[in-house]
């Protein structure tokens, strides 16, 4: 029986994280974990996902070691099992950004076929805000604003903006680097006249940074 070198185990462990990121329904599921914890129900419901199909992905996530999960009562509660999920995800962005033509493409659509403002980082906008220079706002949903969010932000979303009585400098936010609202609420803030921009990724690159959360 022919055994295999340490480095190709090694390489087929890896390669195990990479298939579990090679599937839309689990991307869409760490998004919602890099949020706030949740049960399998509810990560169905907010990934529109089976209850089956949802557990299934679950499975491939925990098997990567990009999952973990613990009993609270009867049920189970899955979380993000390290921060440096975050740095996968944003990496997947970055380089399809810069690679992927379809990708541009469509970015360049939801920025009303211009090319999209930089995003503001993170460090300078802790110091606008610091400044009270700025107004930030949360686009996501009210149960995700009330875990946490960036200090004196307010939360809309979307469907709120057009009617929301807003001036001066604007920064939006919102999951991170999966989420589209952000660049969605930007080019929509923009066709109003105006000033905003959107923060370079989202509450969870925030947090992990160590930088001051507000909860509701």
């Amino acid at each position: 029986m022919l055994s295999i070198s340490p480095k190709q185990a090694l390489l087929e462990e890896y390669a195990l994280v990479a298939t579990a990121l090679s599937a839309p329904a689990r991307l869409a599921i760490l998004e919602q974990l890099a949020q706030k914890e949740h049960g399998v129900d509810s990560l169905a419901a907010r990934t529109g996902l089976t209850l089956a199909n949802c557990s299934q992905h679950l499975k491939v996530l925990r098997r990567a070691g990009l999952v973990a999960s613990q009993r609270a009562g009867k049920a189970v509660i899955y979380r993000l099992s390290d921060p440096s999920a975050f740095g996968l995800m944003a990496g997947l962005r970055q380089i399809a950004e810069r690679n992927l033509a379809e990708v541009e493409r469509i970015l360049r659509g939801l920025a009303g076929g211009e090319t999209p403002p930089e995003p503001v980082s993170r460090a300078e906008l802790a110091e606008r805000i610091s400044a009270g220079e700025v107004t930030v706002i949360d686009l996501r949903p009210a149960d995700e604003f009330a875990v946490g969010h960036l200090p004196g932000a307010i939360n809309l979303r979307l469907s709120e903006l057009a009617d929301a009585h807003l001036d001066g400098e604007i920064v939006a936010y919102c999951r991170g680097p999966f989420c589209l609202d952000s660049q969605q609420a930007e080019t929509l803030l923009r066709a109003r006249g105006l000033q905003a921009r959107r923060m370079d990724g989202g509450l969870p690159e925030w947090r992990e940074e160590g930088r001051m959360i507000q909860v509701k």
